[in-house]
């Protein structure tokens, strides 16, 4: 396929990106030389007319698509009728529709009860207080590699990556880290087959931090991702999810489940932890749950999410729009797009192993993922070193062959496209990653 390549950034773009860089704040990642005019569907076009596949979807926010119609219109017509009121402080039907909804979804049997936020991190923050109300505990265990937000509460909790922390502490106390399954890099310097046999990460848990560090009947829950996000896309062994359910169950633990990037059907089932065959007491979500409207959920068990009035609220969250964008968000998800993402996401995998062939930094990579939530560890060698400044670069050469593609963890490359794409945009946008990643591979010498 011949790909018409145009400016990127053309004069229109980066005049922006200049103002940008004038105005906005520092601490912002240092971002892609992108500027969109507009969306549509699994596409994007720039300011300066170029157009792009998107396997980004906003850090796979855009579930169904950019301006799906349904969605801008259910957003048109609630903006017509009311805009804000404070679910905080009244009633309003949207947003009881949208926690009913959820509440149905729930991945446990018992009846659920449900809080409305902004965000993601919103949404963890809220975990962390109902857990401690709940158990009157004050410790929590989370992963190395876990991603959970940046407000003080939820950076606690992550530990992706040491810039995401560094000048912020101390931050809140009693945050215990633990290593997260991944056969494939064992922090424990395992064998592969060693760990794949019998992972020894919730041991850890068990046989170290219960007995060196805090007590279990201290800790208030155990905090994790189903499929590690920004820590590189990694899919753990179903007993290790299983080990970490039967610690909750032992202890008095909560279980809580951080879903705000593989939930909403982006692993071809509602949430990611129902591919694990356990239910957990808390769930996190946000990113998919609106098309990018901003909205975030908790979602716990009925008895756990006992707090008296007062005890927790938000201004903006659950605001209106967004509850009217979820709406439709989730009624296209459930009636085609989460089983798209199981076909679609196969497809993607498929294709990156036949790429191994021609791909040195595929030939011993780590391919993996559920649904459309798939990763690419690519690496130089047998001994797995990874290929962080490639896959860096790939990140970046992929703009200019008209491809949004984002890294995760060291050295991983994220396919996580809305839910809705096709299978000519798939085809489409994994023929402009190879080219892409064929221009990197040379320019490092390795072909």
């Amino acid at each position: 396929m011949t790909f018409h390549i145009g400016t990127r950034p053309g004069p229109k773009g980066q005049t922006i990106i200049d103002r940008d860089a004038a105005i906005m704040s520092g601490s912002l990642t240092p971002r892609y030389p992108f500027a969109i005019e507009r969306g549509e569907g699994a596409r994007v076009w720039d300011v300066d007319g170029n157009e792009y596949v998107d396997f980004a979807a906003g850090i796979a926010v855009t579930a169904t698509g950019h301006s799906h119609p349904q969605v801008v219109e259910a957003i048109i017509e609630q903006a017509k009728k009311f805009i804000h009121i404070a679910g905080t402080d009244y009633y309003y039907d949207v947003q009881v529709k949208v926690a009913e909804k959820l509440a149905e979804i729930a991945p446990f049997e018992e009846p659920a009860r449900v809080f409305l936020t902004n965000s993601g991190t919103e949404a963890v923050e809220g975990a962390i207080k109902v857990s401690r109300w709940y158990t009157d505990r004050k410790h929590i265990i989370a992963f190395y590699g876990a991603f959970h937000g940046r407000t003080m509460g939820a950076l606690s909790l992550t530990a992706s990556k040491v810039i995401q922390r560094d000048g912020f502490f101390p931050l809140i106390p009693g945050v215990h880290h633990v290593p997260y399954n991944n056969p494939y890099r064992c922090m424990h310097s395992r064998r592969e087959e060693d760990c794949r046999a019998h992972c020894t990460c919730a041991d850890y848990i068990t046989d170290v931090v219960f007995k060196r560090i805090v007590p279990a009947d201290s800790v208030a829950a155990i905090i994790l991702e189903p499929l590690q996000g920004e820590g590189g896309y990694v899919v753990p062994d179903p007993r290790f999810i299983q080990q970490i359910r039967d610690i909750c169950d032992q202890y008095g633990i909560l279980m809580v489940v951080d879903e705000v990037q593989s939930g909403i059907g982006r692993t071809g089932k509602w949430w990611a932890i129902e591919h694990f065959g356990v239910e957990p007491d808390v769930v996190c979500s946000a990113k998919g749950l609106a098309s990018g409207m901003p909205l975030g959920a908790v979602i716990a068990r009925q008895g756990v999410m006992s707090w008296p009035p007062g005890a927790h609220g938000s201004t903006f969250g659950g605001n209106p729009v967004s509850c009217a964008a979820a709406l439709a968000t989730l009624e296209l998800v459930e009636k085609g797009y989460m089983q798209n993402a199981i076909v679609q996401g196969e497809y993607i995998k498929d294709a990156l192993e036949e790429m191994r062939g021609h791909h040195p930094t595929l030939k011993h990579a780590r391919i993996d993922g559920l649904g459309l939530m798939v990763g690419a560890e690519l690496v130089l060698d047998e001994a797995r070193t990874p290929a962080k400044e490639l896959r860096n670069r790939v990140e970046k050469l992929a703009i200019q062959n008209g491809l949004l593609i984002l890294g995760a963890g060291e050295s991983t490359v994220r396919f996580c496209p809305a839910l809705m794409i096709d299978r000519d945009t798939v085809q489409e946008g994994l023929e402009r990653f190879d080219k892409t990643l064929t221009e990197a591979e040379r320019e490092a010498g390795l072909l």
